[in-house]
């Protein structure tokens, strides 16, 4: 099997915080892809809106080779069915551009802590098991995944917004339980140096207050 993923791209849209869309359709099922891009790293995502089912993820470090878009990936939900460790984009038109504007955090983050009570407990954000959160112009996707084995432990994803304090995610897909696909979750935040101090409640309701640690790899 040749590890090469064709995907539709506008080359001329790859700056800082872009973030696109498209359709397809497999089995007569309509499909929307969404990507999140900044100058160094790719995620594509596929869910259907009409079910609320989550479909697959892929993201890694890109580097672009003439007309051609190389992403070494750090996870595949996909994995296990087709063992895709890197993919080749095309460049070809058709996706279409969805950014917003520029928002506070974005770019990459890692789960680097959790604060119980006055006790931050860190956890080593260089080891293989991740959970990493991508924020690209009013868009939010978190993956958690192990870049050694490839392992796949979950992801949602949708839009944002960050003003005042305040951090709000709207869920478009969220893999674990599609039951969760369109509630909203309001959080305060705080940076404190590369920090993101993250205070709120989950989807399931639990309190928490979690410390992202700004990705400079």
């Amino acid at each position: 099997m040749k590890n090469i993923y064709l995907l539709v791209l506008l080359s001329n849209h790859l700056l800082f915080g872009q973030a696109f869309s498209f359709s397809s359709l497999k089995n007569g099922q309509l499909i929307k892809h969404r990507i999140l891009m900044d100058d160094e790293y790719f995620v594509e995502t596929q869910f259907m809106s009409s079910s609320n089912q989550f479909v697959k993820t892929i993201g890694g470090f890109y580097q672009k080779n003439g007309n051609d878009i190389i992403v070494n990936l750090e996870f595949n939900s996909n994995y296990s069915n087709d063992s895709l460790k890197n993919i080749s984009i095309s460049d070809s038109s058709g996706w279409e551009k969805i950014s917003g504007v520029t928002l506070p955090l974005q770019g990459k983050w890692l789960m680097s802590g959790r604060v119980r009570g006055k006790t931050e407990r860190r956890r080593d954000t260089n080891q293989p098991r991740k959970t990493m959160k991508i924020l690209v112009d009013g868009y939010f996707q978190w993956i958690a995944f192990n870049t050694n084995t490839f392992s796949f432990m979950g992801t949602g994803g949708g839009s944002y917004t960050a003003e005042n304090g305040i951090y709000k995610e709207n869920i478009d897909y969220f893999s674990r339980d599609n039951k969760k696909v369109g509630i909203s979750l309001s959080f305060s935040y705080l940076i404190k140096g590369q920090d993101w101090h993250h205070k709120g409640f989950s989807s399931k309701g639990d309190p928490l207050h979690e410390i992202w640690a700004f990705r400079n790899l």
